[in-house]
């Protein structure tokens, strides 16, 4: 790809980097990677609080991360775009080797000369 413009940009970060910004919204990407689900069931199986599961369902919905479905009366919530769970996770490896590298580096400066 080429190098993206400043209006790109500022549009990736306003749509997508925006809405990663919160670990439980990370949280619930991950559980509708695993399969679609209701409201409760996310809150229920990550432990928060249904308003608040609620709230970032509404921010990823609004960014176009998760899609809906009707099921009768209740609404089942999908993952939308699920490369986003690759980015993720390319993410966490470089933080796994940017902790690496930095634990390296202060067991190195710990050492005496």
């Amino acid at each position: 790809m080429d190098q993206p413009s400043l209006d790109e940009l500022n549009l990736l970060h306003a749509s997508v980097c925006q809405a990663l910004g919160d670990p439980k919204r990370l949280l619930i990407l991950y559980a509708l990677a695993e399969r679609p689900r209701h409201v409760s069931a996310l809150a229920a199986d990550l432990d928060i609080p249904q308003p608040t599961v609620s709230r970032h369902l509404q921010v990823l919905r609004d960014r176009h991360l998760v899609t809906t479905e009707r099921d009768g009366a209740a609404v089942v919530y999908s993952l939308a775009e699920p490369r986003v769970i690759g980015v993720l996770d390319t993410m966490r490896l470089i933080l796994r080797d940017s902790l690496a590298r930095q634990s390296g580096y202060l067991a190195t400066a710990a050492e005496p000369l």
